[in-house]
């Protein structure tokens, strides 16, 4: 695995877990872990669970031990990473957004293709589609439970940058992370809502904002503080977007609205999600992410209402290799389910999901969001996907 802060360690807690969890055609062993800092990466391997560590991620494409390749970098390293992985015929697993540019996005799904064929398997970490209940929404849309879908309704909320005195972090830095809260959070609502509806954003009219446009430098030691030099705070401009709003219209016909923000005040981690058919509707809210909110219109008027499905039965998806009935899970069991997912793809030779290309369709989305808000707005249709990377 290449990177251990937020993600890295998302990602070890679940590896160490699948496979106590579930029963599994491979057993995973977390050989090698890379970062930049060698104290750090030292202190991470021995915390979260690793053989050994590096501070030279191109020792892990290099090593014949080494099967998988995790991804769990900032935006501006990954294609880097996963080109040299998959031609070094690894199996590879890589954080979202895919890359910071669509040429970025597409050569890694041109790449992933390639590797295919060689046996090599691919797989972007879009981990919402793991959680149980979002599993069973997307069950429920296309068993028809809904009829046809006529509006998507999403929206991600978190406030951790209100403070004009947070400091310029790398998620600030488009030439690191490619776009702000648009490509960080907004690429999860968009894979989540083409996943449960089966449909794909076919063009968007956008808005964008960055609120806060100069910030505090961080420090080295912290990472978090302002650097001073003599009392005075040294600033840059932050190159992202705060914000981004987009209408949209998918390819089955559906109408959808999309907001993705880090300047909600009060709100922490808020994805909710909601599909209206002309048959019922069903909502997931991460802060419940053990429930659904289910409407049928199918039922007697007299005996029509929103109601809840708990979602902690042994025939919901996942489900059965952990508690009882009402025992919930958390946010960190939908990375064990993606690890799940994938050692069953790579061990069975199948095909994970969301591949590259599917994860591409979303790059294309997010450039589709960027191009709309630069043109005032302006009706944008989402280029297609390459030949190459057949969804």
């Amino acid at each position: 695995m290449v990177g251990y802060a937020f993600m890295g360690a998302a990602h070890s807690q679940a590896w160490r877990t699948v496979n106590r969890v579930f029963d599994l055609p491979a057993r995973a062993r977390m050989a090698l872990i890379c970062g930049r800092d060698a104290g750090k990466v030292a202190e991470a391997a021995d915390r979260l669970g690793w053989d050994e560590h590096t501070t030279d991620w191109r020792e892990l494409v290099a090593r014949p031990d080494i099967d998988v390749v995790d991804i769990c970098t900032p935006g501006d390293s990954h294609a880097e990473i996963a080109l040299a992985a998959l031609a070094a015929g690894k199996h590879v697993l890589c954080e979202k957004p895919l890359a910071n540019t669509v040429a970025e996005a597409q050569e890694m799904a041109a790449a992933a293709a390639t590797a295919r064929a060689g046996g090599a398997r691919s797989m972007c970490g879009f981990n919402y589609r793991r959680v149980p209940a979002v599993a069973l929404m997307r069950q429920l849309v296309a068993e028809g439970r809904l009829g046809e879908i006529r509006h998507v309704r999403a929206s991600y909320l978190q406030d951790w940058i209100v403070d004009p005195q947070f400091p310029l972090v790398w998620r600030l830095r488009k030439e690191v992370s490619g776009s702000g809260a648009l490509g960080d959070i907004g690429a999860h609502i968009i894979d989540l809502t083409q996943y449960v509806t089966g449909q794909q954003i076919a063009g968007v009219s956008a808005v964008t904002e960055t609120f806060v446009k100069q910030r505090p430098l961080p420090s080295e030691s912290s990472g978090l503080a302002a650097q001073t030099d003599g009392g005075n705070v040294a600033t840059g401009p932050v190159t992202v977007d705060d914000a981004a709003i987009f209408v949209a219209r998918l390819n089955g016909g559906a109408l959808a609205t999309y907001e993705a923000t880090r300047f909600a005040t009060g709100r922490k981690n808020a994805l909710r999600v909601e599909i209206n058919g002309s048959l019922g509707t069903v909502a997931f809210d991460l802060e419940r992410l053990n429930e659904l909110e289910y409407y049928d219109a199918t039922r007697p008027a007299a005996e029509q209402g929103f109601s809840r499905i708990l979602v902690t039965e042994g025939e919901h998806p996942y489900l059965s290799a952990w508690w009882p009935p009402g025992h919930i899970i958390g946010y960190e069991h939908s990375f064990t389910h993606q690890m799940r997912d994938f050692i069953e793809a790579v061990a069975t030779g199948a095909d994970p999901s969301p591949s590259f290309a599917e994860a591409l369709q979303v790059q294309l989305v997010l450039d589709a969001v960027v191009r709309s808000a630069e043109a005032g707005s302006a009706w944008t249709t989402v280029e297609p996907a390459l030949a190459t990377a057949t969804l």
